[in-house]
């Protein structure tokens, strides 16, 4: 048994369901996505179905993301000292039941692979772009994921990935699995035409308008009126219809703005910044960890 595998095994100690689970979620990792993708279909025509909103909702408890702004991912793509946060506090920056701890163990140590989401699709090139930071990930993947062309990684290049997808409006997040020890630790670089995980919201948001498998970042975006020349570049990079342009007048809905930061980076006129919303969950911010 390889170094990596042993590791994974001690990670989930007695639970061996949840070692099984992990292996063949990243082992397998694009027929497993290709199989949550036909159940997200599926459930889009059996939306009539009361009792989906239940499984639903038991999943996402289990299998989720946290939006990241640019910056709260450079601050992880540059960490030199481990993170190890596990609290029930963490359930302010992470509000769901059951995977919430925030540890990067090694963080130095990074690999990536191929999005098996864009790879299911067939949509998206290239398709490197699900980052691993931490010894114990980044080395599974590269001991097992060769297929999906695993290779390790500096800081350097991981944080030229993020730029790279961010410049072609592709959303980042951090993934929290109970299968995967319930913790962060891969980043992902999401198309929201190809997520899952954006997907799955989607078509759960339709049975229950309360789920959600993604969390917002934490922010709210502040609009600059002197800056602004109503060239509407905010309105066609914001996915989440935070932003619209009524009779001429820009409309900003901080509800459903999930402080993603794309809209700030592609303003050509430096016109919006971020703040802190006070109404969402706490950013995935190091420096500012509860």
């Amino acid at each position: 048994m390889k170094v990596s595998t042993r590791n994974l095994v001690k990670l989930h100690g007695w639970r061996i369901d949840r070692f099984v689970h992990n292996y063949l979620y990243f082992v397998f990792y694009r027929p497993y996505v290709r199989t949550a993708m036909a159940i997200v279909r599926l459930s889009r025509r059996l939306r009539w179905f009361n009792p989906l909103a239940g499984v639903a909702r038991m999943a996402f408890d289990r299998y989720h993301s946290k939006v990241l702004s640019a910056g709260d991912v450079q601050k992880i793509l540059r960490l030199d000292k481990n993170i190890h946060a596990v609290s029930q506090k963490n359930k302010q920056v992470v509000p769901f039941r059951y995977a919430t701890r925030i540890i990067f163990q090694e963080p130095e140590f990074i690999a990536v692979m191929d999005c098996p989401c864009k790879a299911a699709t067939g949509t998206c090139e290239p398709l490197a772009c699900c980052i691993a930071v931490g010894r114990k990930t980044a080395g599974f993947w590269l001991d097992h994921c060769q297929k999906y062309h695993a290779r390790r990684i500096s800081q350097k290049e991981a944080l030229a990935i993020v730029r790279h997808y961010r410049g072609k409006g592709h959303i980042t997040q951090a993934f929290f699995k109970v299968a995967t020890g319930g913790s962060t630790g891969v980043i992902c670089n999401c198309c929201p035409e190809c997520c899952v995980s954006l997907q799955a919201t989607a078509a759960a948001q339709a049975l229950d308008p309360g789920l959600t498998m993604n969390a917002p970042a934490g922010y709210r975006v502040v609009h600059d009126p002197d800056r602004c020349s109503g060239c509407g570049r905010c309105v066609e990079i914001c996915h989440f219809q935070a932003v619209q342009v009524i009779d001429g007048r820009r409309r900003y809905n901080a509800a459903k703005c999930m402080g993603c930061e794309l809209c700030v980076e592609h303003c050509p006129e430096c016109a919006l910044a971020l703040e802190i919303d006070p109404d969402k969950p706490l950013p995935l911010d190091l420096d500012r960890l509860p």
